[in-house]
């Protein structure tokens, strides 16, 4: 009978629904292969279960003492289902297969949905603590397709109150730490997903962005988050584009690919492989030539992760938009807070508005003071923003910026007030460098760039042309290929 080992490593040179070249990683074929289960890549884990060389039930056995070992202290998941309950469905989940009823590729794989989405039977908080106690009765679309695809919740992944910010804390749950290091902000709003997968509490997570929600947490815990171009996780139409969006997050842009399409509206292509770096031109914004305020050191982690790539035939080559920033933020706050208006309900009810953190009250009023005549002064700075986009792809063939502005900071600050002695004016400035691709509702990826002198990990976007999401991930695979990033693992604080 074959061993494990022999099963890993044939697994991994199997296709399973994409290119051959993604099957090889280097890792599991040059080193010995993990003992843990939680050390496999979802995609390895996948076929593992498929092929019954491990058990889903072995699988629960393995992720609960781990979440029990480290939750506690990094906070990512929440609402944690009991265990003999998950284990109860990882046993049935065995018995399916036996039957031959495969459900899908996340066929028995512990997955957590972020709590600004219901799962039917699960609490359903969005942070808030207006909904402390609410249960979500029915799946939300995007966790009803990965129910479909096999998957068993074990619970929900921490967010900032209704999902709004990019520091994971709320006064229910309380703050997420990064999988680097617990003391410091996970990011936001996708944080407690950010930080399962860099703890490896979680094979795969889903997320969600409107201002670097899937990059910022990818950032601050060197983990992959991708941002689909706006259509591809609905049912809009090709011209309209909002500024929110759902997406994956994986330990590897491969396993990211795989949760893109069981989330994906609109079709996803089964074959990706590395692309041919020779001639990739990148157009490399920085700062944006001083407009943002960048904490010492992120701008030079992200350059030499660039220049790495010059061997493998990468042009960088620096860039600026031809377009007023001001008016870019000024587009971007005023679309944004249109959005708050939904939330006008608590507001109005004295009782509900005591229990909203002073951000949101007061992106709410902003909403309150917006006229028609601003929403198309904004849209008309949109519309010119996808001129000037298009420009620039006629340049280079991806753009990249940093994912964020600050590294890490402590996860008792809600936000930044000040970076590299530049005061932050709104609670959500501090993260500016994100909306050229939020506003363009073009595909963005979120890359491991590597580490300050303090462990403090950082992140890169690589930003496409709008509708060249498969450009993008081939990109982050072949940069995968030639970094290092992913490949180091941070040292966790045990509760126990």
């Amino acid at each position: 009978m074959k061993t494990r080992r022999d099963f890993l490593l044939d697994s991994v040179r199997d296709s399973i629904g994409l290119g051959a070249a993604m099957l090889l990683p280097t890792k599991i074929m040059a080193g010995e292969l993990p003992a843990d289960i939680t050390e496999l890549s979802a995609s390895d884990l996948s076929a593992a279960i498929r092929q019954r060389e491990v058990s889903c039930t072995e699988v629960m056995q393995a992720y609960l003492p781990r979440i029990h070992r480290y939750n506690p202290i990094y906070n990512a998941i929440v609402s944690l289902v009991d265990d003999d309950e998950l284990l109860s469905q990882a046993s049935a989940a065995d018995q399916e297969l036996a039957r031959g009823n495969y459900r899908g590729w996340m066929h028995g794989m512990p997955h957590a949905i972020k709590d600004v989405r219901g799962a039917a039977g699960l609490p359903f908080t969005s942070g808030s603590p207006i909904f402390a106690d609410r249960i979500a009765e029915t799946d939300h679309p995007l966790a009803a397709r990965i129910r479909a695809a096999g998957a068993i919740f074990i619970g929900k992944t921490n967010v900032p109150e209704f999902g709004l910010g990019s520091q994971s804390y709320n006064p229910v749950f309380g703050a997420t730490g990064s999988a680097w290091n617990p003391a410091l902000t996970s990011g936001g709003s996708s944080g407690g997903a950010a930080c399962g997968l860099g703890t490896h509490m979680l094979p795969i997570a889903d997320g969600s962005d409107t201002m670097g929600s899937l990059r910022n947490p990818g950032a601050f815990n060197s983990v992959i988050g991708f941002r689909p171009s706006i259509g591809l996780m609905s049912a809009q139409q090709p011209g309209e584009r909002s500024i929110s969006t759902t997406g994956p997050m994986g330990r590897n842009t491969r396993d990211a690919i795989r949760l893109l399409q069981t989330l994906a509206v609109k079709p996803v292509p089964d074959n990706f492989n590395p692309a041919n770096l020779t001639d990739v031109k990148i157009g490399w914004m920085g700062n944006l030539n001083g407009y943002l305020a960048m904490e010492s050191g992120v701008t030079d982690l992200c350059e030499a992760s660039l220049s790495s790539l010059n061997t493998a035939g990468v042009t960088v080559e620096a860039t600026q938009p031809q377009f007023s920033l001001t008016d870019l933020w000024q587009a971007w706050t005023t679309i944004r807070h249109s959005a708050r208006t939904s939330y006008r309900r608590y507001y109005d009810d004295p009782k509900m508005r005591s229990l909203l953190k002073p951000e949101l009250v007061w992106e709410i009023e902003q909403s309150m003071i917006l006229t028609d005549a601003d929403r198309e002064v904004a849209n008309r700075i949109r519309a010119n923003w996808y001129r000037e986009l298009d420009r620039l792809f006629g340049e280079y063939d991806f753009l990249a910026l940093p994912s964020a502005q600050v590294f890490p900071y402590p996860k008792e600050i809600h936000w930044p007030q000040e970076i590299a002695g530049r005061q932050m004016d709104t609670y959500h400035r501090w993260m500016e460098v994100v909306i050229l691709g939020s506003l363009g509702g073009i595909p963005v990826i979120n890359l491991p760039v590597g580490f300050d002198q303090q462990g403090r990990p950082m992140g890169m976007q690589i930003m496409g042309r709008f509708g060249a999401d498969q450009q993008v991930l081939e990109f982050a695979l072949a940069y995968e290929a030639v970094t290092d990033h992913l490949q180091r693992r941070p040292e966790l604080v045990a509760a126990l």
